[in-house]
């Protein structure tokens, strides 16, 4: 598949590796810097989707997304993002990447847009799935250089996924990420806390993309 990730951002909080390690699979390592585990919370909108053999397409093409998300290695090392959920606005789109790609989307109403220089996110599940929302605003800021613990972050070339006891993985190609600073405007979600971890503490680390191009290759097993 073929898309874009405008309007993206990264926020991210520290966590005791061993409250992490539960919620993963054995078949996967818990990839860890400065000692933490790390989770994110990442808003952001899905445009220009499409396979290599077929056009976008007007609405089933551009839609918003969010992802609860940790970092883990597979079993032959390579370093990638284990998804806790993954929230969009595309019913066909959930039910696509549910079956091909074993991920555990779950459908929502949201909406993106800029106000007062700030990017808003909200998101609010269907009732088919169990209840979560997110009310985001950040205030992009000056491009920065990214450093050892921002690529740790945001540089990861696979996505990890199971059905059953089976481990799966795809490659994500795209080029380095263009990050900015951030500051956080509004957060109010339970997406994190619907995890069964302890409460939120300090301010998450924020990264924020404009626009970037991605390729996810075909899901493998792996293991």
């Amino acid at each position: 598949m073929y898309q874009r990730w405008p309007r993206l951002t990264f926020l991210h909080w520290r966590y005791d590796p061993q409250l992490i390690r539960r919620l993963i699979p054995e078949q996967l390592t818990l990839d860890t810097a400065g000692g933490a585990a790390w989770v994110g919370l990442v808003p952001f909108e899905v445009a220009d989707l499409h396979p290599p053999w077929a056009p976008s397409l007007p609405w089933i093409s551009h839609f918003p997304e969010t992802n609860v998300r940790t970092y883990v290695r597979g079993p032959g090392g390579q370093r990638g993002v284990w998804f806790f959920t993954l929230e969009a606005d595309r019913l066909p789109a959930v039910i696509a990447a549910r079956t091909s790609y074993h991920l555990p989307y779950r459908w929502a109403s949201m909406r993106v847009w800029e106000s007062d220089e700030c990017i808003r996110y909200t998101s609010e599940r269907c009732r088919f799935f169990w209840h979560g929302h997110t009310d985001i605003s950040v205030k992009p800021g000056e491009p920065m250089m990214a450093g050892q613990l921002d690529n740790f972050l945001t540089a990861r070339f696979w996505l990890f996924s199971t059905r059953g006891k089976r481990v799966y993985a795809a490659p994500i190609e795209h080029k380095p990420w263009p990050l900015q600073s951030a500051k956080l405007v509004r957060l109010e979600e339970n997406l994190v806390q619907n995890l069964g971890l302890p409460p939120r503490r300090g301010e998450p680390l924020i990264h924020y993309s404009a626009d970037l191009q991605v390729k996810i290759g075909a899901i493998q097993r792996v293991g």
